[in-house]
């Protein structure tokens, strides 16, 4: 998987990820013109989304009609000395019945953002100089 962010002007980039384009900026308050959403807010629709595609495709192949499904995430980058936080509320039709409910709990919790979040990170970093057109 591949994105590549490149400025458009002030801190607005566009972010190519295969042939999709996404606007990312930072808000007024911060110097930017609020073009987009920010990384840290990507951050938090990444996991949200994830959440909710895992689930939903979890449901599928159960054969559960699990209707419309929401999530909301709300993360709170760390401060010294202070973990991450993530809060996700998962939001699914009162029809479902508990075991569903309790299976797309556990299930959610499993997916891809989830889990590399959860987990150990690492980075291989480099710079590169190279004439960029602007």
């Amino acid at each position: 998987m591949k994105a590549t962010a490149t400025r458009d002007s002030g801190y607005r980039h566009v972010v190519r990820v295969r042939s999709h384009d996404v606007s990312v900026d930072e808000p007024t308050e911060t110097g930017g013109t609020d073009a987009g959403p920010s990384p840290q807010e990507l951050l938090a629709a990444s996991l949200a989304s994830c959440t909710a595609v895992t689930m939903e495709m979890y449901a599928t192949r159960k054969g559960w009609d699990i209707g419309g499904v929401e999530v909301a995430c709300e993360y709170t980058p760390a401060e010294r000395g202070c973990p991450t936080r993530f809060g996700i509320v998962v939001r699914l039709p009162d029809s479902l019945t508990d075991e569903q409910v309790e299976r797309l709990r556990v299930i959610a919790a499993k997916c891809p953002v989830h889990r590399t979040l959860d987990g150990e990170v690492m980075f291989d970093e480099r710079v590169e100089r190279v004439s960029l057109a602007h």
